[in-house]
C-alpha cells in the first residue's frame, strides 16, 4: 500500500472504520448462513459465529495489524486519544511539560555552548592537522624565541608550514580619537597554516617577512566595515599606525574565525633581524615571546611531529646557536590546536555539562513518577480495556505515545528556554572563552533537543507502560482501582530516592564551589584594591624615538611623557596617589611583559631565579598600598644617574637570604651585561596572575633606571571616593599632555579582581542554579509520592484513627515515610557526590573535594527541604475523618 494512501487514511478515519465494520459484519453474516445450511437454528448459528470470531474489538486490532495503513491510523488514534487524556488532566500535563521543558531547555542551551568549543571541528580545512608548539620550562608551557622558530622551521620534516606570531597593538590615528587595535605580528606562513586566504587582496609574501621590510597589513572584515565603511578601494591604500604608513594588502573574509586571537583586527609581518642570531643573545630575537603553530603534512600524527621536534631540540648544531634560556633542552610540548585553546576552560565546561545532565535525569525521573501516579488513577481504565480485548502491548503503546507527546511539547517549550538561556550564557561567560562568536542555537542543537526529548519520552513512559501491562490488570477490574499495587508504590519510592540522590550530587558540587569562591575572595592580593582606578596607556609615534640616547638607555621622550602624564593625574581633585607600572597585578601583563631571570651574587654561575619584573614610578607602592617590610621604597632620588636600586618581594628575600637581611645585596635583572642593582627595600608579596596561584618572586625598579623604555604602562590611581566616577577627569588629564595616545583597559581594581576569577564564578552560578532546580524537583517528588500515599491509604488512616491512633501517631507515620526516602537518597547521593567531586578538583581553591563541612551542610539543607515537603501531606493525613473514610469504602 502506498505511503500516500496511509497518510490520506489519517484524515478519513470514520470512513475506514465503517469499511472495517462492514467487512467484519459481512464475514459474520456469512458464518451465520453457513451454520444455518449445516442444520443449526439461527440462534445457534449466531452463537457459533460469535465464538468463532470473538470480540469485535480484538478482530479490529487484528485487522489493523494486518494492514500497515490501518497501523498508521492506529498510531494517529493513539495520539488523538493521548491529547484528550492530557486535556482531562491539565494539572498533570502542565506540570510534566514544565519540568521537561526546564530539563531539555537547560541541557540544550549548555550543549549549544559546549558543542562548538569542545566537539565541533575548528573552522579550518583539515583542522585536525593544526598543532601548537610550546617550550617546556620548570614543567610549565613557555613561549619560544624567534631564533628557535627559525631553526625548527628549517630543520623539521613533519610540517608543511610552521608559523610564529605575537600580540601587536598598534594605534590607528585619523579619527576623532586615536584607537588602539588588537592585532598580531605574524610570519608570512600564518594564514597558510590555517589554510585561509584574504577575501579581498592577497596574503603576505615571503619577501615581506624580513627585518625592516615593507610595512603592509591585512585587516579584518569587521574593522573594514566599522572603520572604513566597507570601501573596497581600501586595498592598496595606506593607513597610519604608530605614526607609520602601512599599505593595506588584504581584507579577511567575514566568516574568518581567528581562534588564536579572537579579538585581532589587523595583521602585519614579524620584524625580526636574522643577522647576528649566533652572536647577539641580548637582542629581541632571543626573547621567549613567540607563539608557534604549524600544519603537519598529511599522514603525520601529533606523536610523530613531537618526536621530530624533540629530536631537533636534543641535537643542537653549530649552524643554529642557542642561548641557555632558549636551548629547548627540556623538550617541547605539541598539542592539537583545539585541545590547546580549550585547555583551561575544558574542566569547567565538562563540569557544567555533567551538572545539566543530572538536571535532565531528575526531570525525567520526576515525570516518570508523575506518570506512575497518573497511571494508578487509570488502573480501572486499563483493566477495562484489557477485559474488552485490548492487548497489553496495545495499552503499553498508548502510554508511551502519551509520554512522547509530553516530551514533544516539553521540547518545544524547552527550545524557547534554550534560546533565552543561551543568550544569558553568552552574556555571563568568562572573558577569554574560546569560540564565543560560534555559540548559537544551531541545527545540531535542534536535533540534539529532538533526540533528548525522544529518549526522555520513551524512557519516562516505559516504566508506567510496563506496570500497565502486567497480568493483574484484569483483576483490577474486580477491585477498588483507586489503590496502587505494592509494586507501583515501591517503584515510585525508588524514583524519589533517585531524585534525592541526584539532587545531593548537585548540591555538593555547588557547595564546594561556593566555599572555594569564598576562600578565594578572602585571599589577600598584597595590596588594597578599593578606590583604585587602573588605566593602561599604549603610546605610539616617532616622537618617542630617541636616536641620541645611549644604547639601552631607552627613549627620554617616552619617559618624559609618562612623567608628565603622572603629574597631571596627581593634580586632579579627588586623587590621593598615583603611580605607573609595566605590569598590573591580576592581569595578563605579567604573562606578556614581565617574566625575567634574576641572578643574585650568591647564585652559582648557571643559577638564577625567574621573577616578575616591575618597572614602576616612584610612588607606585604607595598608590597600591603595598606594604614595606624592611628598608625603603623607591623615590625620586633613584634617578638615571643614581646608583641602581631595586625592591624585592618578601618571599624572594627569604628564599635567597634565609635568616639574614636582603638589604644591600646585589642582583642582575635581565641581561647580565647591565650594572648590578642594589636591594634597597623588601615589600610584601603580591598576587601576580591570579588569586589562586602563588608566584611571589618579584623585583621593582624605577623607569628612570630601566635599561629600556616601555611603551605601554598602566597607571594606578587611588581616589578619595568612587574610583569609577573619576575616570573622565583622569583620562582628560592624560590627554592634556598628549591627545594622540590611546587609553585602554580602563577599569577599577575591584572589577579586575572579579574578572580574574570569572571562570570559577561562571561555573558557580550555573551550579547554584541547577542545584536549586534539583532541590525543587526532589521536594516535588517527595510531596507527590506522599500525597498519593495519603490518598491511597485514606481507609487505613481512618481505621487507625478509629482504633485510637493519636494525631501525633498519624503525623509520625507520614513523616517517617517521607524522611526515610530522603535519608536513603541522601546516603546514596553523598557517596555519588564524593565520587563525582573529582571532576571539580581543578576549580577548587582552599577547599578539599572531600570537605566534610560542605557535605554536612548540603545534606542538612536537603533533609530540611524534604521535611518541608512532607508537612502538607502529613497535615492532610491528620485531618482525615475516620467516619467519612470508612463510609467512602
Amino acid at each position: 500500500m502506498s505511503l500516500m494512501r496511509r497518510i490520506t487514511n489519517l484524515w478519513r478515519q470514520e470512513r475506514v472504520d465503517a469499511e472495517i465494520a462492514a467487512e467484519l459484519a459481512s464475514h459474520f453474516e456469512m458464518a451465520v448462513e453457513d451454520g444455518v445450511h449445516a442444520g443449526m437454528t439461527p440462534d445457534e448459528a449466531r452463537r457459533a459465529a460469535r465464538l468463532k470470531f470473538g470480540n469485535p474489538v480484538v478482530m479490529r486490532e487484528r485487522a489493523v495489524k494486518a494492514d500497515a495503513a490501518l497501523g498508521l491510523s492506529s498510531v494517529w488514534a493513539d495520539m488523538r486519544f493521548g491529547f484528550r487524556q492530557l486535556g482531562r488532566a491539565p494539572g498533570f500535563a502542565l506540570t510534566s511539560i514544565a519540568v521537561l521543558a526546564l530539563g531539555i531547555g537547560a541541557c540544550t542551551a549548555i550543549f549549544s555552548a559546549v558543542n562548538p568549543i569542545l566537539f565541533e571541528p575548528l573552522p579550518y580545512p583539515h583542522a585536525n592537522r593544526i598543532l601548537t608548539i610550546w617550550n617546556t620550562y620548570d614543567g610549565a608551557r613557555s613561549r619560544l624565541a624567534f631564533g628557535n622558530w627559525r631553526e625548527l622551521t628549517e630543520r623539521n620534516h613533519s610540517f608543511e608550514a610552521l608559523a610564529a606570531y605575537e600580540a601587536w597593538q598598534p594605534v590607528m590615528v585619523g579619527g576623532a580619537q586615536p584607537e588602539r587595535l588588537n592585532g598580531q605580528s605574524v610570519s608570512a606562513s600564518y594564514l597558510r597554516v590555517l589554510d585561509v586566504a584574504p577575501w579581498l587582496g592577497r596574503d603576505f609574501l615571503s619577501a615581506e617577512d624580513r627585518y625592516r621590510g615593507p610595512k603592509v597589513a591585512i585587516v579584518s572584515y569587521r574593522l573594514w566595515q566599522r572603520r572604513f565603511g566597507g570601501d573596497r578601494s581600501l586595498v592598496g591604500r595606506a593607513v597610519t599606525l604608530n605614526d607609520d604608513r602601512y599599505t593595506v594588502i588584504g581584507v579577511m573574509p567575514e566568516n574568518f574565525e581567528n581562534v588564536l586571537s579572537p579579538q585581532a583586527d589587523i595583521w602585519t609581518p614579524l620584524d625580526y633581524n636574522t643577522q647576528g642570531l649566533a652572536t647577539d643573545f641580548d637582542s629581541a630575537e632571543w626573547g621567549n615571546h613567540l607563539y608557534l603553530v604549524g600544519r603537519v603534512r598529511p599522514g603525520v600524527s601529533r606523536e610523530a611531529a613531537l618526536r621530530d621536534l624533540d629530536a631537533i631540540a636534543a641535537d643542537p648544531v653549530s649552524q643554529y646557536k642557542r642561548p641557555q634560556w632558549a636551548a629547548m633542552q627540556r623538550g617541547l610540548i605539541v598539542d592539537a590546536l583545539q585541545a590547546d585553546i580549550t585547555r583551561e576552560v575544558r574542566p569547567a565546561l565538562l563540569a557544567v555539562m555533567g551538572a545539566v545532565i543530572l538536571v535532565l535525569l531528575m526531570a525525567g525521573v520526576n515525570v516518570t513518577n508523575l506518570q506512575l501516579a497518573r497511571g494508578a488513577q487509570r488502573q480501572g481504565e486499563f483493566a477495562m480495556r484489557v477485559t474488552l480485548g485490548a492487548g497489553r502491548m496495545r495499552v503499553a503503546r498508548q502510554l508511551i505515545t502519551e509520554s512522547l507527546l509530553l516530551a514533544g511539547l516539553g521540547s518545544a517549550v524547552g527550545m524557547g528556554i534554550a534560546v533565552a538561556g543561551l543568550r544569558a550564557l553568552v552574556a555571563m561567560s568568562p572573558p577569554g572563552l574560546p569560540r564565543i562568536d560560534a555559540i548559537h542555537f544551531s541545527g545540531a542543537a535542534f536535533f540534539f533537543a529532538l533526540a533528548v526529548s525522544t529518549l526522555v519520552g520513551v524512557v519516562s513512559g516505559l516504566v508506567p507502560a510496563l506496570h500497565a501491562s502486567r497480568e493483574e490488570l484484569s483483576a483490577n477490574a474486580q477491585r477498588n482501582t483507586a489503590r496502587t499495587t505494592r509494586s507501583d508504590s515501591w517503584t515510585r519510592r525508588t524514583l524519589v530516592v533517585t531524585e534525592v540522590a541526584l539532587a545531593l550530587v548537585l548540591l555538593g558540587g555547588a557547595g564546594l564551589l561556593l566555599r572555594s569562591m569564598q576562600r578565594l575572595l578572602a585571599v589577600d592580593p598584597g595590596f588594597d584594591p578599593s578606590h583604585l582606578l587602573t588605566i593602561q596607556i599604549n603610546t605610539s609615534g616617532h616622537k618617542f624615538e630617541d636616536t641620541a640616547a645611549a644604547p639601552g638607555a631607552g627613549s627620554r621622550a617616552l619617559k618624559h611623557f609618562f612623567e608628565q602624564a603622572l603629574n597631571a593625574v596627581r593634580r586632579v581633585p579627588g586623587v590621593r596617589a598615583a603611580g605607573l607600572t609595566t605590569n598590573l597585578p591580576l592581569t595578563d601583563d605579567a604573562v606578556i611583559y614581565g617574566n625575567y631571570g634574576a641572578h643574585f651574587e650568591n647564585d652559582p654561575p648557571q643559577g638564577g631565579t625567574d621573577v616578575f619584573r616591575y618597572v614602576v614610578s616612584p610612588g607606585y607602592c604607595e598608590a597600591m598600598d603595598i606594604s614595606l617590610r624592611s628598608g625603603r621604597l623607591l623615590s625620586e632620588e633613584d634617578r638615571a644617574d643614581a646608583p641602581p636600586a631595586v625592591l624585592i618581594s618578601e618571599s624572594l628575600a627569604k628564599s635567597q637570604f634565609p635568616g639574614q637581611s636582603a638589604i644591600g645585596k646585589r642582583v642582575h635583572v635581565g641581561p647580565m651585561n647591565r650594572p648590578w642593582f642594589t636591594v634597597v627595600g623588601v615589600v610584601g608579596d603580591v598576587k601576580q596572575n591570579s588569586l589562586a596561584v602563588d608566584e611571589p618572586n618579584a623585583v621593582y625598579l624605577t623607569e628612570a633606571q630601566s635599561w629600556f623604555a616601555d611603551d605601554t604602562m598602566s597607571m594606578v590611581v587611588r581616589t578619595r571616593s568612587d574610583a569609577a566616577a573619576l575616570t573622565p577627569e583622569v583620562e582628560n588629564a592624560i590627554w592634556s599632555v598628549d591627545k594622540d595616545q590611546a587609553l585602554v583597559r580602563v577599569a577599577t581594581m575591584d572589577d579586575l579582581l572579579k574578572t580574574g576569577e570569572a571562570t570559577r564564578r561562571f561555573v558557580l552560578i550555573l551550579f547554584e542554579a541547577f542545584a536549586l532546580v534539583a532541590l525543587a524537583l526532589a521536594a516535588t517528588g517527595i510531596y507527590g509520592v506522599l500525597s498519593g500515599s495519603v490518598a491511597e491509604r485514606t481507609r487505613e488512616i481512618g481505621v487507625r484513627a478509629a482504633l485510637g491512633a493519636s494525631r501525633g501517631n498519624i503525623l509520625g507515620l507520614v513523616l517517617r515515610q517521607g524522611m526515610k526516602m530522603a535519608a536513603v537518597g541522601a546516603a546514596l547521593g553523598l557517596c555519588a557526590a564524593v565520587a563525582s567531586s573529582q571532576a571539580l578538583a581543578s576549580l577548587l581553591f582552599g577547599v578539599s573535594r572531600l570537605d566534610p563541612l560542605t557535605y554536612l551542610t548540603v545534606t542538612a539543607l536537603l533533609l530540611a527541604v524534604a521535611g518541608g515537603a512532607c508537612v502538607v501531606p502529613a497535615a492532610r493525613a491528620v485531618a482525615v475523618d475516620p467516619v467519612e473514610a470508612l463510609r467512602g469504602e
